[in-house]
């Protein structure tokens, strides 16, 4: 069977690279000749880990195009993953979906044979039966259902972590227009997971609810954390830590995103939260808790910048590690980190900042200069109070020295509480979410 993959993004790149390691033969397309040329020298398109070995291995069975509509005469099944991005109102506009639904068009009039049309690409409740599947039908001219399939299928992944969530999903989503159509996609997923993920199979509408769904009861569990820890911040003797802890051991409950920290971000979080409550609101629903926990999440920031504000000396330099939204990815859409920062900035603060991927993205979205740092070590040297809020794997190896001052103590604001224990001897740290000493562990 071969498959066709119209997107070359960071979700993408790495579905193509995935099937064409099942033994798929895979023709990927993208409207950037960088791509596709990167993707046919065999080198990744996009930076995510365990990409490039998987192009590395399996060049054979891989390669891209320009001409999306040969692409899916070429092929049998077509996956469209490209973006769906915010408009005005909150919701998801489906333009670049049905642009590309016009190269499928192109390319099913090429063939004859019976073709299946997957939507990765997240998209509003109603979407699929109100404009995708009336679009595909008029410009193909064929009928779904009969000679053409239509599924929606939106995968539940993470920067950084694409390939790894690709392989081992938890769950296999799909949205299907007939039983045919379901049981093709599903065959590919029972090929391409090395687990056994649940398959839920269901109606278009279900499937778009279902997506925002998940992504909204995850941030929810966030932002109750992060409640829970800055009620911590201000009861003697409580820890978020423990708290969490205990609440994640009911099963009805979970300890999976609940831990106080800070906000979310990325590309997806906080867009399907908004779409969630806009969507609530254009059909006369109510989505309160939506909201609230958009406005929770919104006030991270201001609780980082306080601890930072009420500890720092006249004049004091602010290092702040971290500034992609998690590990492992150089991604800074909604990052906490820049945010920090440009907060940090517009009141009159010195900044020196550091991140193993995304300074760069950071210096070019910032309107303000702050100073890159070459190191997390360089860093925390050039600072006189630190705050760290990315969790970077190499933050809890920074040296004890690095923290240490010949005269006073350097504050530590560890919003992950990842700094090695000796730390502590050194330097005052603050962990937020935990009210209680402990040693030179102070509160927040």
């Amino acid at each position: 069977m071969t498959l066709s993959v119209i997107g070359l993004g960071k979700l993408g790149s790495p579905l193509a690279a995935v099937f064409a390691s099942k033994g798929f033969s895979v023709i990927a397309t993208d409207l950037n000749p960088g791509f596709v040329s990167a993707l046919n020298e065999g080198r990744a398109p996009v930076d995510e880990p365990l990409l490039q070995q998987l192009i590395t291995s399996n060049r054979d069975r891989l390669r891209a195009t320009l001409d999306a509509a040969e692409a899916v005469a070429a092929s049998d099944v077509t996956f469209v993953i490209v973006p769906t991005p915010t408009d005005e109102t909150g919701r998801f506009s489906n333009d670049h979906v049905l642009t590309a639904l016009a190269d499928v068009a192109a390319g099913l009039k090429r063939k004859r044979s019976y073709h299946l049309v997957v939507i990765t690409s997240t998209v509003m409740p109603g979407s699929m039966d109100a404009e995708i599947r009336p679009a595909l039908q008029r410009l193909s001219g064929r009928t779904v259902g009969v000679d053409l399939g239509l599924c929606y299928n939106p995968e539940f992944i993470a920067l950084g972590s694409v390939v790894r969530d690709m392989l081992r999903p938890d769950m296999i989503l799909i949205g299907e227009s007939d039983a045919r159509a379901g049981d093709i996609l599903a065959d590919i997923y029972a090929r391409s997971c090395d687990n056994r993920p649940a398959v839920r199979r269901m109606n278009f509408v279900n499937a778009e609810l279902t997506k925002i769904s998940v992504n909204t009861f995850v941030t929810t569990k966030i932002s109750y954390a992060n409640m829970l820890a800055d009620l911590c911040d201000r009861l003697p003797g409580a820890d978020v830590d423990v708290v969490t802890h205990a609440v994640g051991s009911d099963t009805r409950i979970g300890s999976k995103y609940l831990r106080g920290a800070i906000g979310y971000g990325g590309p997806c979080f906080p867009r399907d939260n908004t779409a969630f409550a806009a969507l609530a609101r254009s059909i006369g629903a109510r989505a309160d808790l939506a909201e609230a926990t958009d406005a929770i999440n919104r006030h991270q920031v201001e609780r980082i910048f306080h601890a930072i504000h009420t500890r720092a000396g006249e004049g004091a330099v602010v290092g702040v590690l971290g500034l992609s939204y998690k590990p492992d990815t150089g991604v800074i859409e909604q990052s906490q980190g820049v945010a920090l920062v440009e907060r940090l900035l517009q009141t009159g603060y010195d900044v020196v900042a550091y991140d193993p991927k995304a300074t760069d993205a950071a210096r070019a979205a910032l309107l303000q200069p702050f100073t890159a740092a070459a190191s997390a070590d360089a860093c925390v040297r050039a600072a006189s109070i630190v705050a760290i809020v990315t969790p970077w794997e190499e933050f809890s190896a920074i040296s004890a020295a690095a923290f240490s001052r010949p005269n006073g103590r350097l504050t530590v604001i560890d919003c992950w509480r990842v700094v090695p224990a000796e730390v502590a001897g050194v330097a005052d740290v603050v962990h937020l979410g935990r009210n209680a000493s402990r040693g030179s562990v102070v509160t927040a």
